[in-house]
């Protein structure tokens, strides 16, 4: 009975370590740049493409394109990325950054669902189902298979595909390692 105790009790110290850095981080992001987290981390993917689609961005991110638009709309509000259309293709638009978001950016600190997605990207397919199973049971014992999925720390919600049930669409994604 003590073995399942302490694994009871290192899955909750676990759970609590995850919601700390991810708080701390938040908080760092929020007083370091005034952005949330995920507003940075949108920063950060566009930085790395230079230019990006909107659905690029979404797919990157692993959030719907509905989303990212609300983020980009907030993100261009402040004249940190700028929308452009294809001069061959005007349906096409690009986002890159602005100088003022390439300043922000080389002071920013680490985004959380950065290390996180970079983190799950490098596990073997067997790894990642092994975390998806586990997660997977915790949002079933606490109740939580219906909630839609908030950005972290955010009241922004990511819209699922509807008609679409999001754990067997993220089951289907995860084919190779």
């Amino acid at each position: 009975m003590a073995v399942r105790q302490d694994l009871v009790a290192g899955i909750i110290d676990n759970i609590r370590r995850v919601f700390q850095v991810v708080n701390e981080h938040s908080k760092l992001i929020e007083r370091e740049t005034g952005l949330s987290g995920s507003q940075l981390w949108a920063m950060k993917v566009i930085d790395n493409a230079a230019t990006i689609k909107p659905s690029e961005l979404a797919r990157r991110m692993y959030l719907h394109p509905a989303t990212v638009v609300g983020l980009i709309d907030r993100l261009v509000k402040r004249g940190l990325v700028v929308r452009t259309r294809s001069e061959t293709d005007r349906r096409i638009v690009e986002i890159a950054l602005t100088e003022k978001g390439m300043i922000l950016l080389t002071s920013a600190p680490q985004v959380p669902q950065g290390l996180l997605v970079r983190g799950l990207e490098n596990l073997s397919t067997e790894r990642i189902l092994m975390v998806a199973e586990g997660l997977d049971e915790l949002v079933k014992i606490l109740g939580a298979e219906g909630l839609p999925p908030q950005l972290i720390l955010s009241s922004e919600v990511n819209v699922p595909l509807q008609g679409k049930n999001p754990k067997s669409d993220s089951r289907k994604s995860v084919t190779s390692d």
